[in-house]
């Protein structure tokens, strides 16, 4: 019996572990960041939404002081109803910005924040592949996106009757959610892939920021500009446009959302794994 067959039964847990491992250590690592991103996201929301009852008093007539257009871009047409209210403003502007800003936030630590720190050829000096690394990074980012989005959803549910938000149900603000969850993880991915490509936290973000703010301008204000195709480039249009709160899930908005996760982390995931590391 050779060396190596002797010590199989031995190596093959050590490996599995190590396949497994990097999820559970990403989320444990990161705890503390993402309790601050979920503190933050919920209370913003929440705090917005208590305002609905004096929107829905006071809202209305002074939105109708808006130009129209504006008030088009900014889905302020039905203000003073409560799917209306959170769609334009809370759902619409407020939670997504966030939102975007924390996928770019994690996914930037996929793969580039090792590499640029110097520590990714230690972590890949483990029995771990390069397409294991993003599999499970990228998990532990959906799955921190899952914990935000069922956050959010049980503080909608705790201020639904205070807040005056009875008119929506247990169901739609688990759909708005749902969508909320894609849109991170689309940010996330897109983060992911440019990580993988430049190996630059730094780069990540700010690229990462720069067309989420630019997709969501699109997504606003095309139709003023005349290119009102241009919305549907913008991963906003497929997850506020179809209005969860009064319809509840878009099939084809979540799907679009998912199908284009998966693409740009399969596409940086294969350019990670055939390029020279930093």
């Amino acid at each position: 019996m050779t060396a190596t067959a002797a010590l199989g039964p031995m190596i093959e847990p050590a490996v599995a572990t190590v396949r497994t491992v990097v999820f559970t250590k990403t989320l444990r690592d990161s705890r503390r960041s993402l309790l601050g991103w979920a503190t933050g996201i919920t209370v913003a929301a929440a705090a917005y939404a208590g305002f609905y009852p004096q929107m829905a008093a006071n809202g209305a007539a002074q939105a109708e002081n808006l130009p129209a257009g504006l008030r088009d871009a900014l889905n302020m047409d039905d203000i003073g109803s409560a799917a209306g209210y959170l769609g334009s403003t809370v759902f619409g502007m407020i939670v997504p910005l966030l939102a975007m800003f924390f996928g770019a936030a994690v996914g930037a630590r996929v793969s580039a924040a090792d590499e640029e720190s110097g520590t990714l050829d230690l972590l890949l000096a483990h029995p771990l592949t390069r397409t294991s690394l993003i599999t499970q990074r990228f998990a532990a980012l959906v799955a921190a996106a899952t914990g935000i989005g069922t956050v959010v959803w049980l503080a909608m549910l705790a201020i639904r009757g205070s807040a005056e938000l009875t008119t929506i149900s247990a169901g739609h603000f688990a759909a708005q959610c749902v969508h909320l969850v894609l849109l991170i993880v689309c940010f996330g991915a897109l983060a992911t892939a440019i990580g993988a490509v430049t190996g630059r936290r730094g780069t990540v973000f700010a690229v990462t920021a720069v067309i989420g703010v630019t997709a969501w301008a699109a997504h606003t204000f095309a139709d003023q500009i005349g290119v009102g195709w241009a919305a549907y480039l913008s991963p906003f249009h497929y997850y506020i446009d179809s209005e969860p709160l009064r319809h509840g899930i878009s099939v084809g908005g979540v799907g679009v959302l998912a199908a284009t996760s998966l693409v740009m982390v399969t596409a940086g995931t294969s350019w990670f794994n055939h390029r020279d590391l930093g």
